[in-house]
């Protein structure tokens, strides 16, 4: 090689020597610094970051946000110390810088379950439910536990439709738990859920028949909704399908009571009264069915006695009661004088209404020492209602004890108001009074008052 080539290569690599070595050492130089910075930022991020743990434990949060905030500018990308940011303003209700900083520590790292817990945290504590919806599908990914913080975010954004399909595929999944009966009770009583619901216990029952409370809530609900055929034929269903059943005695009852074996019926209803299981719509239905039947077949009354017991503590219906009515309408005064006298022993001794028709069921009977004894003990306890005093001058009349019926009829007329039939009936008795007691002209009188107000009647 020639010395010009020589040189010129010499003059390249020395080129080339001073351009590498203008690169490599500042890198050099920052591999020498980089520990004692990456220490010293290391030892400062740590110290911040205790310090704001501290601060946080004894509420000071601002102080807390304030270290939190310097660790950041060491760190910018650390998720936690954004997830620790969010709960300082969460604590101080800053609800945006909140969210704000739990939704940074969910991008740095979308895999830790807490910092999407931050969000929905936020979320309903603003009732932004919407908001909380979205986050919460985000949390299922982590635990399908979540799906039940779902059905109430659904319930409280009335989205019912989609809270009842998943208070449905909960209860499949993991059983039926109160508070979801309590959302389903909520959302049924909107009516255009229940064929939805309907649907839902019919599929629940063919796809497993041998599970008994699918076809007591669709029967529960059919008689709710006043269907009682439909909840007839799912009670025969049941019975197929679980012979057993207590319900199953439903069906059973009245197919026995169809072909008279009443022994059969009466056991079958016996069993029904006594469940706690069955609604209490279809146990009023099955006694009354046995009330007509009795009627017919009077030999069975004190299978409607025992019947009638079942339900000493049912607080929608004085049962009692409404048989003495059935007797009553059938003018069975025996009967229905019974029932009332049972009705009252239950505790409703101040029901206007069964009193009376005590009274007028004691009168058609000629009863009239009970009429007069028990008309007078309930013008003391209803001062101001006239027809008890009626039936006691009508008793005490029919006793002979004309001066007690004067006094109570006198009385009682006074709160006689636009009651012409009972006016008449007043001035009736008034005039048998009289007559008992020999004043004949009063007698004309209160007579000749009730012609005119039957006149006046017609």
């Amino acid at each position: 090689m020639d010395r010009l080539g020589l040189n010129k290569n010499m003059k390249n690599n020395a080129f080339l020597l001073f351009i590498l070595g203008t690169l490599l050492f500042p890198a050099m130089l920052c591999a020498q610094m980089e520990p004692e910075e990456i220490k010293l930022d290391t030892d400062q991020f740590q110290e911040l970051f205790y310090e704001s743990l501290l601060q946080k434990g004894i509420e000071n949060y601002d102080k807390a946000v304030v270290a939190l905030d310097k660790c950041i500018k060491i760190k910018p990308d650390d998720a936690a110390v954004y997830y620790e940011l969010g709960k300082n303003y969460l604590a101080l209700k800053d609800y945006n810088n909140a969210y704000t900083s739990f939704e940074k520590a969910t991008k740095i790292d979308p895999k830790n379950k807490w910092y999407w817990v931050g969000m929905y945290d936020v979320s309903y504590e603003t009732s932004n439910y919407n908001q909380a919806i979205m986050i919460i599908n985000k949390l299922i990914e982590f635990d399908e536990k979540y799906k039940e913080d779902l059905t109430s975010l659904y319930i409280g954004t009335k989205q019912f439709d989609k809270a009842l399909s998943l208070i449905n595929e909960l209860n499949e999944t993991f059983g039926k738990t109160d508070r979801r009966d309590l959302y389903k009770s909520q959302i049924l009583s909107e009516g255009k859920f229940q064929n939805m619901e309907a649907s839902n216990l019919l599929e629940q029952i063919d796809k497993n028949p041998q599970e008994e409370s699918n076809y007591i809530s669709l029967i529960v609900l059919y008689s709710k909704n006043k269907e009682e055929e439909k909840a007839f034929e799912i009670v025969k269903k049941l019975e197929k399908a679980i012979p057993n059943s207590e319900w199953a005695q439903v069906t059973l009852f009245k197919n026995y009571l169809d072909v008279n074996d009443a022994p059969k019926a009466i056991n079958a209803m016996n069993v029904v009264l006594a469940s706690s299981k069955i609604d209490l719509k279809i146990k009023h239905r099955i006694l009354n069915e046995f009330l007509i039947f009795t009627d017919k077949n009077p030999q069975y009354s004190a299978d409607l006695e025992k019947a009638i017991s079942y339900f000493a503590n049912d607080a929608t219906v004085n049962v009692a009661k409404e048989i003495g009515k059935f007797y009553h309408e059938k003018k069975q005064w025996v009967n229905a004088s019974k029932y009332y006298e049972q009705a009252l022993k239950k505790g409703s001794t101040d029901d206007i209404e069964t009193n009376l028709l005590l009274l007028q069921a004691y009168t058609e009977l000629k009863q009239f020492d009970l009429v007069a004894k028990k008309a007078s003990v309930m013008v003391d306890t209803f001062p101001t209602q006239p027809q008890f005093y009626y039936y006691a001058g009508l008793g005490y009349n029919q006793l002979q004890q004309f001066k007690k019926a004067k006094d109570f009829l006198e009385m009682g007329m006074d709160y006689v108001v636009e009651n012409k039939e009972l006016e008449i009936n007043f001035n009736i008795q008034l005039g048998e009074a009289h007559n008992g007691l020999g004043d004949f002209k009063k007698k004309d009188l209160f007579f000749a008052k009730a012609n005119q107000l039957l006149k006046e009647k017609k």
